[in-house]
């Protein structure tokens, strides 16, 4: 591979994001805001510009929890919900979906906890997450937060992806394209 990251700027701060393997001609740049504090903090403050009038903030394990976690405090919300990806002992009668995303090896659940459906129900609910891509994620996520009688108000990410940049249904930050195995852009 000729080209090993892809520099992108976000809200005014660069990163090289590596570029890793999905097939054998699709790279993804790897965005992983866990650790990253300027760029959470920075983005949270871009995306709440442009969000819509919304009660609580659902996101999909894990990516996307330190951008829920800063966004709800910027807003002075102060509760989030995550979707778990298993079932914890804490967890009771859960509320399941399944999903696929293109950074997962396998099919995979989503849940959330009957207390959490609860205090969704009649809520506007921001979906947020890191990356949107095939929308596979951002739409198991839906599905729970419709099971639970909220209204999704919103989708919204840093970056979009592939086939996510044509989206009309989604807001976002910046543009992240697919590669090729030599490191140019799909």
């Amino acid at each position: 591979m000729m080209n090993s990251v892809y520099p992108i700027t976000i809200a005014g701060i660069t990163r090289d994001l590596p570029l890793c393997r999905v097939t054998d001609d699709l790279y993804i740049g790897a965005f992983v805001m866990f650790g990253d504090v300027e760029m959470t903090v920075t983005a949270a403050e871009q995306l709440l510009k442009r969000a819509p009038a919304f009660d609580v903030i659902v996101t999909a394990e894990a990516k996307g929890i330190p951008l829920a976690y800063e966004m709800a405090r910027q807003s002075g919300k102060y509760h989030y919900i995550v979707a778990r990806k298993y079932p914890k002992l804490y967890m009771k009668n859960v509320v399941a979906t399944k999903v696929r995303s293109i950074t997962t090896d396998r099919e995979q659940t989503l849940y959330l906890a009957q207390d959490e459906a609860e205090y969704l129900k009649g809520k506007r609910v921001l979906i947020v997450d890191d990356v949107i891509s095939t929308g596979e994620s951002l739409y198991a996520v839906e599905k729970l937060v419709e099971k639970a009688g909220a209204a999704v108000v919103g989708r919204m990410a840093v970056l979009a992806e592939g086939d996510a940049t044509e989206r009309d249904d989604i807001l976002y930050l910046e543009k992240l394209p697919l590669f090729h195995a030599d490191g140019s852009i799909k």
